[in-house]
């Protein structure tokens, strides 16, 4: 991430460090880390691990917004929320930890530092020792995790209009975990009003006054035919006129009396009348259009011993309050009058029984919504919910490691499953497990493998057990991109709903974290500059899972088009060259409107931005994920037909405008797929729930104008309104529905045990034309997931009777790299493909290079065949009904599945103590871990240039450097194959991971990694970046000797960038902290991201080779045998060079020592 602009910076810290001079308690100690769980801790003193605090309560991340400079560093706790988004720290922090980019704690470099976990953490040069300035700090938060009431509101007015009644006042539940908080939201007290002349109790009359009122929607828009209500008045019924007014004689002009109205499709809205002169009064009642609850808090999974207590939460959003929560066991509507109508719903005692699915539905006037289904796993007494017996876990030992002439050798590691336990007796913490405990590691055994030349050491699992883990988290990153050139969206908003979680960076990148409650991860991207129209995402992400990496893109505005709100105007919709516009939008006159209702007279500024299913490439810029909530609450996918973003300014002034009613005409001709015509609707998009809500429908009409051929004078002609939504659709929901089965492995050998978790896989629908199924006429829809551990699973459009009906295409990637799914040249083979033969023939599975191998490799094409009753091959995937999800998802490994593969396979990894990044449960506490914080992944690479003919592997080994306890002791190998360059094929260079220096996982000592580069081949090294090795000699102690044709480095502790050819990446998620710092590395920028090798930017060291006689084997075949006899060898070779670059590098010493003397 950039730093803050100097100017920010200033002004944040300014206004936060006002009366900061009492921060510190008296007698603290400079550089003390703030209060721990109400104490102070001494100088020094480690930080406390997760299972030290007593209260539910949690670190945040590291954040480090600051760089030392001018009046010195600055972490304030407003521009953390700024730059991060409000939702990554909690609102009161319990704690602050600070500690320079060295891992030392503020009094052991001497640094007297301000803490506030409340304000934030600065430094000030000026309170340094004489000479000195500030270090680079980063920061980290103690946060509870309980939830707690917010501070009362204040007391509303009294209801009442003459006499006695009563106020209100509510509090809000500053919830963190999900759990509600316990007590009533919401407060009354009694209130008495003064008479009025002429009043009774109920009612006021005055004959000779009168009430003007005025009904309007929340954007000021009149509604007419709303049906008013004064409290107490017995008078005739009052409708609102076609202005949306309305007059009632006789009522006080003093009365303050509640006037009510009522209109379909709208909440009732209630106000007071105001006196505006002795004998008038007005009233103007906002009614709040209703919309279809949607649901942000889904029911979690649930393990528990029988006798336990388990509760599941619900929580529902929406135009107002849900009315009602059902609750379901195995589909079954549980009991009301035991159970109640609540959001959450409380197991007591649990039963072997109750165990199951559980799921709530929520409904109120607008509509209904089904939740995602929680199970409950209900364990009888003495049942082990992890077995202390790890599963087999083949790793793939070092190509040295394999007897001669021999295939890859593997060793079983063990495994842990990935499963969740109960807690102990009376740990039920309502919505949200506030202690997760999973089935983890419990204890390691080394083992020795006798490599060639060389002994490696390996830890396995030798017992399982039920450990307190991380709390789960959705991590998902990504880069926010223009459509149509690619550049990157820089400042974005990014809003959840209407609250703003944080902006795009100065390339696009983001950063969001879910809560594991959330089903669908609805995200708003707006564009600071207005070119581009909001990105509506729903972006598929796995809290138990790794992080996901996504890339939006954003769809540019068309250029605007001058209308006279006078006259009837019509906007093209879809020019696709010669098949011409789909529809066209029809404004007639006086359709255009202010935002306040009154109408507009002038020149209009319309933008109306087509995304066109004719376009295959529109498919992914557009909005949403294409689903609906149908009668019973269950999401339905839309076909698409087209969608409208559209937006109307006054000429000038900028000023937003509405309309409506306005016409959407479609040309019939262009629908193709039969009774689709007849189920057309008008959607626009809800963009907090990411759902489409039905607008209208379409009525046939014959086009006005001159004789043209029939079939192009049909048009569908259906009604709108441009208000508050913008988004529009025209879609048909699809009955026939199906499920596609794939998964995702680390190779193509596709072996069960190499599955890979995190892959973004994407399904776009598409409809071929007759006869020529390779060439489609457009999509129809499109869909993502995410892969776990089995596999993903797909909505799509299917068909039993004609297979050809609906096709599809499907592609996967992770973290910005393209997998391969099985090849079909010549030929399809059910073994590679996944897929029975007899099904395989009727789904026509074809490569995208299937008929030019010169295409890219990047997906499939097939169709979607739904599979027949009586046929076996088709029983088992990969294509399963709609109703059969269940089924999908636990299919196991050997039933059908289409499959993807990571084409990067020169690239090896060997961990002493095993870890599995698809799951974070698998983190083991040990010295030799390669990543010893299982809440900060932090990923090391180092760019190596390679001259030679050929493409090399490059080894670097990581050790133990400078930690008494782990000082030559291997945390692991890396291995990775160069790439070479598009313009220079005699240079290539790889892009090589090393364990990053730092803090172990005690957090008691930092280590500084030993890291040995060595290329295989017969290489000699011949430069290093200047920066690298200047600033590798001034932080000691320096690396052992290496020979020429090795690199050997302490690795540096701090995040270093390009300029050292070092790139250094921290994240939540390890996978995507190492996919950013190869996007990275490749690109050879400290910000940028790429997937094209460009060798000869940003390197750290390069080699030069050279191919070795036929008879000779190569440099890094004879280390392996002897290795002494290797080095040897090289320092004779290399003594010659060695001497001359002696020789070059002493007259550069001579001059700077000539200089400064």
């Amino acid at each position: 991430m950039a730093p803050l602009p100097p100017l920010l910076c200033l002004c944040v810290a300014a206004a936060h460090l006002a009366g900061a001079g009492d921060v510190i308690p008296t007698g603290e100690p400079p550089g003390s880390a703030g209060p721990l769980n109400g104490r102070w801790r001494r100088p020094g003193q480690p930080s406390p691990a997760l299972e030290d605090w007593e209260e539910a309560s949690e670190w945040t991340s590291w954040f480090n917004v600051d760089h030392p400079g001018g009046d010195g560093d600055f972490e304030t706790l407003a521009a953390i929320r700024f730059y991060y988004g409000p939702a990554r720290v909690c609102p009161r922090p319990l704690a602050l930890e600070a500690r320079t980019t060295d891992w030392a704690l503020p009094s052991a470099v001497g640094e007297r530092v301000h803490l506030s976990p409340a304000r934030g953490f600065w430094c000030l040069n000026r309170e340094q020792p004489r000479g000195r300035g500030c270090s680079n700090y980063h920061v980290r938060f103690r946060c509870p995790v309980e939830t707690a009431w917010g501070a009362w509101g204040p007391w509303g007015p009294c209801s009442g209009s003459c006499g006695p009644g009563r106020r209100l006042r509510r509090r809000r539940c500053q919830e963190r975990t999900g759990e509600a908080c316990p007590g009533r939201s919401s407060e009354a007290q009694k209130c008495v009003r003064p008479g009025c002349p002429g009043c009774n109790l109920n009612t006021c009359e005055c004959p000779d006054h009168i009430l003007l009122g005025t009904v309007v929607t929340q954007s000021g828009r009149p509604l007419p035919g709303a049906r008013v209500s004064v409290r107490g008045w017995a008078g005739a019924a009052i409708t609102s006129d076609t202005h949306g007014t309305f007059r009632v004689s006789g009522v006080c002009a003093g009365s303050r009396i509640n006037v009510s109205a009522q209109m379909d499709g709208f909440s009732a809205g209630m106000a007071q009348a105001q006196a505006n002169g002795s004998v008038s009064a007005i009233v103007t009642i906002v009614l709040e259009k209703l919309e279809k609850p949607y649901l942000v808090k889904h029911p979690q999974s649930r393990v528990r011993e029988a006798g336990q207590d388990v509760t599941f939460c619900c929580k529902a959003a929406g135009s107002h309050r849900p009315k009602k929560y059902s609750w379901f066991h195995n589909g079954t509507l549980l009991d009301r009058r035991a159970h109640g109508s609540r959001s959450h719903l409380e197991l007591r005692g649990l039963r072997p029984d109750q165990a199951g699915d559980y799921q709530c539905k929520v409904w109120d006037d607008a509509g209904a919504m089904r939740s995602a289904t929680a199970q409950l796993t209900v364990l009888a007494p003495g049942q082990p919910a992890c077995a202390p017996q790890p599963r087999e876990h083949l790793v793939q030992l070092p190509e040295e490691c394999a007897p001669s002439g021999a295939g890859p050798t593997f060793l079983d590691v063990g495994l842990c499953p990935n499963a969740r336990c109960p807690g102990p007796a009376g740990s039920d913490a309502g919505c949200g497990d506030a202690t997760p405990r999973c089935c983890s590691v419990r204890r390691l055994e080394t083992r020795e493998v006798r490599c060639s030349g060389y002994v490696l050491p390996v830890k396995v699992v030798a017992e399982c057990g039920c450990r307190k883990c991380s709390p789960p988290r959705g991590l998902v990153r990504g880069r926010l991109l223009a459509a149509d050139s690619g550049e990157p969206l820089r400042f974005a908003r990014i809003l959840r709903g209407r609250e703003t979680v944080g902006f795009t960076s100065f390339q696009g990148d983001f950063h969001i974290e879910a809560s594991p409650s959330t089903e669908r991860l609805v995200v708003t991207f707006e564009d600071p500059g207005g070119e581009f129209a909001d990105a509506v995402r729903v972006l598929p992400f796995d809290p138990w899972g790794p992080g996901v990496y996504h890339e939006v893109r954003a769809l540019r505005k068309k250029e605007p088009v001058l209308l006279d709100a006078a006259r009837v105007n019509a906007i093209p919709l879809g020019e696709l060259g010669a098949e011409g516009p789909l529809g066209e939008l029809v404004l007639p006159p006086g359709a255009i409107r202010r935002t306040d209702g009154q109408p507009y007279a002038g020149t209009v500024e319309a933008r109306v931005t087509f995304v066109d299913p004719r376009d295959l490439a529109s498919a992914a810029a557009a909005p949403s994920d294409l689903r609906f909530a149908d009668a019973e609450g269950e999401l339905a996918p839309l076909r698409t037909y087209g969608m409208f973003w559209a937006e109307l300014r006054a000429a000038g002034s900028g000023e937003l405008l509405q309309a409506g009613p306005v016409a959407v005409r479609v040309a019939a001709a262009q629908i193709y797929m039969p009774g689709h015509a007849e189920s057309l609707r008008l959607w626009s998009l809800n963009p907090a729930s990411g759902l489409w809500e039905e607008e209208g429908g379409f009525q046939r009409e014959a086009a006005p104008g001159r004789r043209v051929r029939r079939e192009e004078r049909v048009f569908l002609a259906g009604n709108l309104e441009i208000r508050e939504r913008r988004l529009f659709n025209l879609d048909v929901a699809e009955q026939r529905r199906c499920f596609v089965k794939v998964r995702a492995y680390a190779s193509d050998k596709f072996a069960p045990g190499e599955q890979v978790q995190g892959v973004v896989v994407t399904l776009v629908n598409l409809e071929p034309r007759p006869g020529f199924p390779a060439n489609p006429r457009a999509w129809g829809r499109f869909d993502s997931a995410v892969t776990g551990p089995n596999g993903a699973c797909l909505p799509a459009f299917c068909d039993a009777e004609q297979p050809d009906a609906y096709t599809a295409l499907v592609t996967a990637s992770l973290g910005g790299e393209e997998l391969e799914p099985a090849p079909s040249r010549p030929h399809p083979r059910p073994a590679v493909v996944g897929v029975p033969q007899a099904y395989l023939e009727r789904l026509g599975y074809r490569r995208t290079d299937h008929d030019d191998p010169a295409l890219k490799r990047h997906g499939f094409r097939v169709h979607l065949a739904k599979p027949r009753p009586g046929y076996p091959a088709e029983a088992r995937g990969p294509v399963y009904p709609w109703r059969r999800l269940r089924d999908c998802q636990e299919a196991p490994v050997t039933d059908g599945h289409f499959r993807f593969a990571r084409v990067e396979t020169d690239r090896y990894e060997f961990n002493t103590v095993p870890f599995r990044e698809a799951a974070p449960a698998s983190w083991t506490g040990d010295l030799l871990a390669w990543w010893p914080n299982p809440q900060e992944f932090r990923a090391c690479f180092l760019k190596v240039r390679v001259q030679g003919p050929r493409e090399y592997v490059v080894r670097a080994r990581s050790e133990g450097g400078t930690h008494p306890r782990t000082r030559g002791r291997l945390y692991g190998l890396r291995d990775a194959r160069s790439v070479r360059g598009p313009e220079r094929p005699g240079t290539s260079a790889a892009c090589v991971e090393f364990k990053c220096s730092g803090m172990l996982f005690d957090q008691r000592q930092a280590d500084r990694t030993l890291v040995t580069v060595t290329p295989q081949g017969s290489c000699r090294r011949v430069a290093v970046n200047t920066l690298l090795q200047d600033y590798l000699a001034r932080h000691a102690p320096a690396a052992p000797a290496a020979d020429p044709a090795a690199f050997a480095m302490l690795a540096p502790l701090d995040p270093l960038g390009h300029n050292y050819g070092v790139y250094t990446v921290t994240d939540q998620s390890p996978r995507l902290a190492k996919e950013i710092a190869i996007g990275r590395c490749l690109d050879g920028s400290s910000d940028g991201f790429s997937r094209e090798m460009k060798p000869e930017a940003g390197t750290a060291v390069t080699f030069q080779c050279r191919e070795p006689p036929a008879d000779r084997p190569s440099l890094f075949q004879r280390l392996l045998e002897s290795p002494v006899a290797a080095l040897g060898d090289i320092r004779r070779e290399m003594g010659t060079v060695s001497g001359a670059q002696a020789g070059e590098l002493g007259a550069p010493r001579a001059r700077r020592s000539r200089a400064h003397p």
